[in-house]
C-alpha cells in the first residue's frame, strides 16, 4: 500500500510549544482523520506538511518527494482548506477565481462552476458577506477545481451547524468514490471521523500517540465499568487511564482480549467512541477521580 504523505522524526520548536519527533504516514486512497485536543499540535502539523512552517528536523515526503525540494510540484497535487476564511474578503468569487485558477496547470472551469451550482455560492456577492458555512464550501470548490490527488483539511467543520457539517461530509464522501484520492481531515469534533475515516492518528501535546486503523481501535480499546474493590496497583496498570467513582471505575482498556482474562464476567466492557478513547488516552497513566 502507498503512503502519500510520510513523516519521520519531524520536530518543530515554538517558546511555549513543541511538536517532538512526529513520525506518521498517510495511506493513498484512503481519509486519515487526525484528532487532538485544541492546542495539540494539529495545525503546527499541517502548516509543516504544507511547507507554511521550517521543521527543525525529521523529513517529509509527499507523492515520494522531499517536501522542501518539490514544494510546487507537490502544492500542484494538492488541495488545501484552512480552518479561517484565507482569501480576500473584499473581493467576490468570480474575481477570486481570476486570481486563483492561473495558478493550477489543471484547473477545471467546468468543476468548479459545479460546486458553485451545488453549494449554492453566488459568484458575484463579495465574500466577506458570506456565511462561515458559505466561506467553507467556498474554500473546499477552490481547493478541488484543479482535481487534487491529496486533500489535507484543517478543521473543516469546526463552527459550522449540523446541516453544513453533514453537507461536507457528505461531499468527502463523493470525492472518496474516486479511489485515486487521498483525505487528510483535521478535527476535533470526532464524531464526524466515526462516519468516513479509514484511519485515525492522534496528536497529544506535540507527540502522536497511535496512528491505526479505525477498525483495528474499535477491536483493541473498550471501556471498562466495574467495581473498585477490583482494583489494586497491579490491576490498574492494564488501564490506559481510569476514572473511579463513589460506587465504581470506568476506565479504557487498549487490550480487550486481556482484560476479559484478567476480570471474566465481573466487569463490563462497551465499545468504545472515537471521543472516549482521545479522552481516555490523553489522561495517560495518571488516574483521574471525582
Amino acid at each position: 500500500m502507498t503512503n502519500v504523505v510520510e513523516m519521520k522524526n519531524v520536530s518543530k520548536s515554538f517558546k511555549n510549544f513543541s511538536l517532538k519527533d512526529v513520525s506518521f504516514s498517510i495511506k493513498r486512497g484512503y481519509v486519515t482523520g487526525f484528532i487532538g485536543e485544541n492546542g495539540a499540535g494539529k495545525s503546527t502539523t499541517i502548516k509543516l506538511l504544507m511547507n507554511l512552517l521550517r521543521k527543525d528536523s525529521g523529513e517529509i515526503t509527499i507523492f515520494g518527494l522531499d517536501q522542501e525540494k518539490h514544494n510546487q510540484e507537490i502544492k500542484e497535487r494538492i488541495g488545501f482548506v484552512y480552518d479561517e476564511n484565507c482569501y480576500y474578503d473584499t473581493l467576490s468569487i468570480r474575481e477570486l477565481r481570476r486570481i486563483i485558477a492561473p495558478l493550477y496547470q489543471n484547473w477545471d472551469d467546468h468543476r468548479f462552476e459545479k460546486y458553485l451550482e451545488q453549494f449554492r455560492l453566488p459568484e458575484k456577492q463579495l465574500v466577506k458577506s458570506f456565511s462561515k458555512g458559505m466561506k467553507m464550501k467556498m474554500a473546499i470548490a477552490f481547493a478541488i477545481s484543479h482535481d487534487p490527488e491529496l486533500i489535507i483539511m484543517d478543521e473543516p467543520t469546526s463552527g459550522l451547524d449540523p446541516v453544513f457539517r453533514r453537507e461536507i461530509l457528505e461531499l468527502l464522501r463523493g470525492i472518496m468514490l474516486d479511489e485515486r484520492k487521498t483525505i487528510f481531515f483535521s478535527t476535533h469534533i470526532t464524531t464526524d471521523l466515526e462516519h468516513i475515516a479509514d484511519y485515525i492518528t492522534f496528536i497529544h501535546n506535540g507527540k502522536i500517540l497511535f496512528s491505526k486503523e479505525k477498525d483495528e481501535l474499535r477491536e483493541e480499546y473498550g471501556i471498562v465499568k466495574g467495581s473498585k474493590e477490583l482494583l489494586d496497583s497491579d490491576t490498574e496498570k492494564e488501564f490506559v487511564s481510569i476514572r473511579k467513582t463513589n460506587v465504581g471505575f470506568e476506565g479504557l482498556t487498549s487490550n480487550i482480549a486481556q482484560t476479559k482474562a484478567l476480570f471474566g464476567d465481573e466487569v463490563v466492557i462497551e465499545k468504545p467512541s472515537l471521543e472516549d478513547i482521545m479522552y481516555y488516552t490523553s489522561k495517560g497513566d495518571v488516574p483521574c477521580t471525582r
